[in-house]
């Protein structure tokens, strides 16, 4: 960043934000998970039922409290109406046009609180049913699927005509872009902050320069400045002062192709933002995601769980005791090149590693230079935030050489101060043989997510009466094997437990069914535990603590596994695992998932994938990682079976 960029980038942090946009981004997200547990927002007559109630009670509602307040405390918004709400004001043109059509004054939310926010909806409630006695103040669903809906909706007049149907379709897969753990963070939202401005900076110059440009955001700007729209007064008064006129929030072009207006937009953007600036555009953690994977369920499942046995596993949790791993997304670019040898022809590239392969990141990828292939690449992937990435610059004149090397420590970003991004030369330290009168340059941009834990990665291997090399780990590590067990190993090579599953001659169980199979783990200090037992037609697993049975008497391949939690492993990858590419080979009958299904997940989540034919488990929770390496070894068992018993 030279002097006129940082003169430019302060320029764009004075400007003034009239709402703390950093808690009430977190309210905007917390909200957004609350709607996505209640997924009938989304379409369908329940939504069109909303709408109506946002019409014809909400917005009304909200007139009289604007003009004088009607209740003592604040007016708490039904979440439905919210929803609805919520995507009228972020069109924030549509919305102040038709708050002054049908209201002669923009409708704030001054003084009005979310529903998700904890507060008693009382007093609301009393005004509401007094001003609407023929329509409850909470979301009657049956009445919405009602033939009363057709009837109501045919009534109204004095509506807007805005589209909110499409506004909502365009709205709903805005969650799933902004879903993921470090976007809650106060460093990440402030630096997003700190984006948006420089955002709302870059258009206020182009409307200085009379230059017509669609600017696009990232999706860290993006949540920001659908919280500032959120609050619209503030948003059209700031706005006003800044550029004029009340900024338009377009989101109806959703063609991400390559050469139509949004990518178009994109990378005009990214140039106009990196040459004002001197800093990186796109950043970790706040790209596109991708699509929304399927659901696993179109119908919510809540669990009524009555088990009064305790979240443990009984000391069975100790044979995964350790030190817990975290991970990082990583953005990495190499911007510029300077210096090269004397007499270099023919392109150069850099090879990127850990120093010490970590475990998660254990490979050598290679990027091109932006400045010498004159296109912007970047990489992203995962890795541990300890050690150094390594660079190495290669040249492919004729045969692959390697020119120098350079490095950035992870400290950099994760030492006592955090930061999430890192832009500057680093000078190559030549190989042998390399002449150079000045040392060539890389200039390397780099950015992070926050640290997340680490799913336990571990395989099952089925024994035998010899040793075998073990390609888990990143460097080779021998085990030693014994006949009729499988061993489940760490990510490291190390032994975990060893499982054997052994049929029984029929004996009674304490509820007198029949006892036919069991399961022994055997621990690395020569421990035998019993840790799974075939009684009648399921698996009683831990102690009773778990039960794992087909969920719907053998006529499908869904296998149910109740306990402290429900859990229900899905034939293939689901949800987080779901295959952005699916190659040809891929067989998805050789993958589970297992999704836990709860009050705050009624569509699931995802908290292991099971590879069956390799015995690779990727398990995402702790408390899910003993009882999942059973029910893998159990399904795995009988993998070529068809079945599971």
């Amino acid at each position: 960043m030279d002097m006129e960029q940082e003169s430019e980038w302060n320029a764009a942090q004075n400007i003034s934000i009239s709402e703390n946009l950093l808690a009430a981004a977190k309210h905007q997200l917390e909200f957004l998970a609350a709607v996505d547990r209640n997924r009938w927002l989304y379409e369908g007559q329940a939504l069109q039922w909303a709408i109506y109630r946002y019409n014809a009670f909400w917005l009304p509602l909200l007139a009289k409290h604007s003009e004088s307040q009607i209740t003592e405390g604040p007016l708490v918004v039904p979440l439905d109406c919210e929803w609805v709400w919520h995507c009228h004001r972020l069109n924030p043109v549509r919305y102040k046009s038709d708050c002054e059509e049908l209201y002669e004054n923009i409708l704030d939310n001054c003084n009005v609180v979310s529903s998700v926010q904890g507060m008693s909806t009382r007093e609301t409630e009393e005004v509401w049913n007094k001003l609407y006695p023929d329509e409850p103040y909470d979301f009657d669903m049956t009445r919405a699927l009602s033939t009363e809906f057709s009837e109501a909706i045919y009534k109204t007049q004095s509506f807007s005509k805005y589209d909110f149907t499409l506004a909502i379709e365009r709205q709903s897969p805005f969650f799933y872009q902004v879903s993921r753990p470090h976007v809650k963070s106060d460093l990440f939202l402030e630096q997003a902050i700190a984006r948006y401005k420089g955002f709302l900076h870059l258009i206020r110059r182009n409307r200085e320069r009379s230059i017509k440009q669609f600017c696009v955001p990232t999706y860290d700007i993006d949540l920001i400045w659908h919280t500032h729209q959120l609050h619209p007064a503030s948003y059209c008064k700031d706005l006003t002062e800044l550029i004029g006129n009340v900024l338009e929030h377009d989101d109806t072009d959703q063609n991400r192709a390559k050469g139509q207006k949004l990518d178009t937009g994109f990378s005009e953007t990214t140039k106009q933002w990196e040459e004002t600036f001197g800093t990186r555009y796109w950043r970790a953690g706040a790209m596109y995601r991708g699509a929304a994977p399927s659901p696993v369920t179109t119908a919510p499942f809540i669990p009524e769980i009555t088990s009064s046995k305790s979240d443990s596993t009984s000391g069975f949790e100790r044979l995964l005791d350790g030190p817990k791993a975290s991970y990082v997304e990583v953005l990495l670019q190499f911007v510029e090149i300077k210096n090269l040898p004397e007499g270099h022809k023919g392109n150069v590239n850099v090879l990127f590693s850990k120093a010490q392969p970590d475990g998660i990141f254990n490979v050598k990828r290679k990027l091109p230079i932006q400045s010498e292939s004159g296109q912007k690449q970047v990489a992203i992937f995962q890795c541990q935030p300890s050690g150094y990435l390594l660079f190495e610059l290669v040249s492919q004149s004729t045969k692959a050489k390697t020119i120098g090397s350079c490095y950035i420590s992870m400290e950099e970003f994760f030492g006592q101060i955090y930061k999430l991004s890192v832009e500057k030369w680093l000078d190559l330290v030549p190989t042998s043989g390399t002449v150079s009168s000045e040392p060539t340059s890389l200039r390397v941009a780099v950015s992070c997510t926050l640290p997340i834990p680490a799913p336990h990665v571990v395989r099952m291997l089925q024994t035998s009466s010899f040793k075998i090399i073990s390609c888990f780990s990143p460097l080779p590590h021998t085990v030693q094997l014994t006949r009729s067990w499988t061993q489940i190993i760490d990510a490291t090579g190390d032994e975990i437990i060893r499982l054997q599953m052994r049929k029984l001659k029929r004996t009674k169980s304490t509820d007198n069914k029949s006892v036919t199979k069991e399961i022994l783990g055997l621990t690395k200090a020569g421990e035998t535990l019993h840790v799974g037992q075939f009684i009648g037609q399921e698996w009683s697993l831990l102690d009773s603590l778990w039960s794992l049975k087909p969920e719907n008497n053998n006529k499908d391949s869904t296998l149910l596994l109740t306990g402290p939690h429900i859990v229900k492993l899905f034939t293939g990858r689901k949800l987080d695992y779901e295959p952005k590419h699916v190659g040809k080979q891929t067989n998805e009958q050789n993958f589970m998932t297992a999704v836990e299904f709860s009050a705050d997940h009624p569509y699931g989540k995802a908290v292991a994938l099971i590879d069956l034919k390799s015995g690779l488990l990727t398990l995402q929770e702790d408390w899910f990682a003993l009882v999942g390496i059973v029910s893998a070894f159990i399904a795995s068992k009988h993998f070529h079976k068809g079945r599971i018993y």
